[in-house]
C-alpha cells in the first residue's frame, strides 16, 4: 500500500506533536513537507526534520502540494488574526485541487464555513475538524456520522476545560486572579484566557458541533455568551455550599435555531456536566427518542490536538476499512 502523503502547515506545540504521532505510525503516513511561518522544508521518506535554519523560504501552497503530490493537508496553525488569511487561503486551494484538509485552526472555518464546503465540493475532496471542535473529546465525528438519523435535537456543553478548572477553584475559595494563575501554571490556561473567560471558546466549539449536526452556517450563528469575571467567585461558593457545581455551560438548540449561548449555571449530582473534573471536558447530545448521549473526558493539550488530527486523517486515508474496522 502506497503511503499517505501529507504536508503539515503550522509547526508550533500542536504542529510538533502531529509530527511526532505522524512518525509512531511508520510506513503507513509520509510527511512530505512542512510549511512554518515563513520557511518550508520538504522530506524524503523516513527523513528527520531538518533545523529550521536550513528551511527554504516559503512558495505558494500549490506548489507545495503539486511537489509533494500530497492527498491531505493539515492544518496547526494558531487561530489568530495574522493567520486568518493564510489558513483559508491554503485550504480553499487544496480543497479545489482535490486535497483533503485536516484542521485544528478555527479562525477560518467560523468565517467561511460556506466557501470551504463549495471548495470541497468543487474539489470532490473532503474537510475534517475534530482537532477544532474538542481535541481528544471525539465529538465532531458523533455530530458528522454517529448520531445521524438519531433525531438529537439540543447540545448541552462545557468544552472548554479551563473555565471549568477555573470554577472549581473559585468553588474552593480562591480569587479569580489565583485561580487563573494556577490554570497557567499547570499550563490548562494559556498566557491570554480571555477566550476561556469570556465564553467565546466554549461558544466556538458548539457553533462547530451545530454545523455539522444541523447543516447551519456557523459563520452566520449569533451568540451570547456570560463570562466569568470578578463576581463569578460568590456565586461559585453559593453553589458549592447547595451540594452543586457552577459551569460554563454552551447550548445549541433547534427550538433556537442559529444560536448559541454560554451560561453559567449551578448543576446538580447526575448531570454529566457535574462529574467532570478540572480540565475536562463533556458533551451531552439531546436525542429525545434515542435518549442523552454523552461524550466526555479528552482533556485539551497539543498533544490531544494532534491525535484528534491523526485520527482525521487515518480515517480520511480509508486504512481501516476491512472487516469491523
Amino acid at each position: 500500500m502506497e503511503p499517505v502523503r501529507l504536508v503539515l502547515s503550522g509547526f508550533g506545540a500542536v504542529g510538533r506533536a502531529f509530527v511526532d504521532a505522524v512518525l509512531e505510525q511508520g510506513p503507513l503516513l509520509q510527511l512530505a513537507a512542512i510549511r512554518g511561518h515563513r520557511t518550508e522544508v520538504f522530506l524524503a521518506a523516513g527523513s528527520a526534520v531538518p533545523a529550521r535554519s536550513s528551511w527554504d523560504q516559503i512558495g505558494p501552497i500549490e506548489e507545495t502540494l503539486s511537489r509533494t503530490a500530497a492527498t491531505v493537508l493539515v492544518q496547526a496553525l494558531p487561530s489568530a488574526p495574522d493567520a486568518h488569511a493564510r489558513a483559508l487561503e491554503e485550504a480553499v486551494a487544496a480543497l479545489r485541487s482535490g486535497v483533503d484538509v485536516v484542521t485544528a485552526t478555527k479562525s477560518h472555518i467560523l468565517s467561511h464555513w460556506r466557501d470551504l464546503e463549495r471548495a470541497a465540493v468543487d474539489g470532490g475532496s473532503r474537510i475534517r475538524i475534530s482537532g477544532a471542535t474538542g481535541a481528544a473529546l471525539p465529538t465532531a465525528d458523533m455530530a458528522r456520522v454517529a448520531l445521524r438519523g438519531m433525531g438529537c435535537s439540543a447540545v448541552r456543553a462545557c468544552p472548554n476545560g479551563t473555565s471549568t478548572f477555573i470554577l472549581d477553584e473559585l468553588s474552593r475559595g480562591a480569587g479569580l486572579e489565583s485561580a487563573v494563575r494556577e490554570a497557567q501554571r499547570r499550563g490548562i490556561a494559556e498566557a491570554d484566557p480571555s477566550a476561556d473567560l469570556s465564553g467565546k471558546d466554549a461558544a466556538t466549539k458548539v457553533r462547530l458541533i451545530a454545523g455539522l449536526l444541523w447543516n447551519w452556517d456557523v459563520s452566520t450563528m449569533a451568540v451570547e455568551a456570560e463570562p466569568i469575571d470578578s463576581s463569578t467567585a460568590a456565586r461559585a461558593l453559593e453553589a458549592s455550599g447547595q451540594g452543586l457545581r457552577l459551569r460554563a455551560v454552551a447550548s445549541a438548540s433547534l427550538e433556537r435555531p442559529m444560536m448559541v449561548t454560554v451560561r453559567l449555571e449551578a448543576v446538580a449530582p447526575g448531570d454529566p456536566l457535574f462529574a467532570i473534573a478540572g480540565p475536562e471536558k463533556a458533551m451531552v447530545f439531546r436525542c429525545p427518542d434515542a435518549g442523552d448521549i454523552t461524550a466526555q473526558g479528552g482533556r485539551s493539550s497539543p498533544k490531544g490536538a494532534a491525535l484528534a488530527m491523526l485520527k482525521d486523517v487515518l480515517n480520511l486515508s480509508g486504512s481501516n476499512t476491512s472487516g469491523f474496522r
